[in-house]
């Protein structure tokens, strides 16, 4: 398979703390990567690696077919990326801010600008200094520069931070739309998961700085399975009647939430046995398993 990016056995390690073990990624040409993990799992740690922002202690990464070095200056005038708080100079406007990009990439297109704060919605707002700038509008600045240049491969670390839900669908279309149109690759670590599954082809799961996982996201659709949620206010007294009607297959997850998987399952008869045995019913309803549900069961059940 023709990969864009790949890393070899990257590892690293702060005063004897390893926070990146041996990780091997693997992202096809074209591709849209979700990179996912719990807090400190060493996702930016191994971004920046890639970014050679910081040197792997091991390991290597290959980018466009070539081993990034001190000297891959040519490789990442091809690259495009957000990494944790983007910076910029505040008493600049963001006009000023993505000219300066331009001459720093040695991009020539000054007309691209006008195109990306379009794209990103910030036209009528490219006069104002950054400084004025709202949280939002700065992440939105952002995303402009780092598609300004028109890369190839795209790392984008949480690049919906501080976005409302109308902002995040706009920036998802746009990421669809860069992948779909341009062919760039994009490399995207979000913890909003319900986000990352609309987005990506394939999914990465880092957690205590190891690769967990690497596969398709039709992979984790395929196991998805139909449940009932039930939530109670007696766990306890809950499953006992499920057990006393035959329903073997269920889980109880905590302190109200019981998980039924068999299929034939009546919800209409199931909430009235619940009312009459005295179990207060808060809620039911027919849901499917999802990304976080996958995420969950694969970084909780290994501790």
């Amino acid at each position: 398979m023709d990969y864009i990016m790949e890393t070899v056995g990257l590892r690293k390690a702060y005063k004897g703390n390893v926070v990146v073990d041996d990780v091997n990624i693997h992202i096809p040409k074209g591709a849209i990567y979700g990179f996912v993990g719990p807090n400190g799992a060493g996702k930016s740690t191994v971004m920046k690696m890639i970014l050679n922002l910081i040197q792997p202690d091991a390991g290597e990464v290959q980018l466009l077919g070539e081993k990034v070095t001190d000297h891959s200056y040519e490789i990442f005038k091809k690259v495009g990326s957000i990494i944790e708080n983007p910076y910029f100079y505040d008493k600049m406007t963001a006009r000023q801010n993505l000219e300066l990009h331009c001459e720093y990439m040695g991009f020539p297109n000054k007309e691209r600008i006008d195109e990306v704060l379009h794209l990103v919605d910030l036209q009528n707002v490219e006069g104002k200094q950054v400084r004025h700038y709202s949280l939002g509008m700065k992440q939105r600045l952002a995303i402009a520069r780092a598609i300004l240049a028109r890369p190839e491969f795209l790392i984008l670390d949480e690049p919906i931070n501080a976005l409302d839900p109308e902002g995040i669908r706009e920036m998802r279309n746009l990421f669809q739309r860069l992948n779909r149109e341009d062919g760039t690759t994009i490399f995207i670590s979000s913890h909003i998961l319900s986000e990352v599954d609309l987005l990506a082809d394939t999914i990465g799961i880092i957690r205590d700085g190891k690769l967990l996982t690497e596969l398709p996201i039709e992979e984790i659709h395929k196991h998805q399975t139909d449940y009932i949620s039930l939530q109670v206010d007696d766990v306890t007294s809950a499953a006992a009647l499920l057990e006393g009607m035959g329903i073997k297959n269920f889980s109880v997850l905590d302190k109200e939430f019981i998980r039924i998987y068999d299929s034939d399952v009546s919800g209409k008869s199931l909430s009235k046995a619940l009312i009459e045995n005295g179990v207060g019913l808060e809620s039911i309803g027919r849901k499917q398993d999802t990304l976080e549900d996958f995420f969950f069961q694969l970084t909780e059940g290994g501790k």
